[in-house]
């Protein structure tokens, strides 16, 4: 049984860091991202890794403030998210796929497990 499970998430001003957590049990994956749907919008795509060469993909929004990484040993992706601003509120969603590639590992359609979400909420 697959499960992955988020942590990490609450409630920051803009400016501050969180690290979110995402612990994946039950099978081996290629790739895992995080993504994230604010109210009223489509999930969008923030970053992803490639669990074997650790290779690193980010949205243009997030880029040069978040940093993805993983912990082979503890089967968990992290979000390291810094310089938090109140467009990054949003439910963030960890998810788990069998491919890779910048673009396949963009698209939530492509991945074949998710977690149940964390909210962070960044005030102004």
């Amino acid at each position: 049984q697959v499960q992955l499970v988020e942590s990490g998430g609450g409630v920051v001003q803009a400016g501050a860091s969180l690290r979110l957590s995402c612990a994946a049990s039950g099978r081996t994956f290629s790739s895992m991202g995080w993504f994230r749907q604010a109210p009223g919008k489509d999930r969008e795509f923030v970053a992803a890794i490639r669990w074997s060469v650790g290779n690193t993909y980010y949205a243009d929004s997030v880029k040069g403030r978040f940093t993805i990484s993983r912990d082979n040993a503890k089967n968990t992706v992290y979000l390291q998210m810094n310089s938090l601003k109140p467009e990054d509120t949003a439910v963030y969603y960890c998810a788990a796929t069998y491919g890779s590639g910048s673009s396949y590992l963009a698209l939530p359609g492509n991945y074949n497990y998710w977690g149940q979400g964390t909210q962070v909420t960044v005030s102004s």
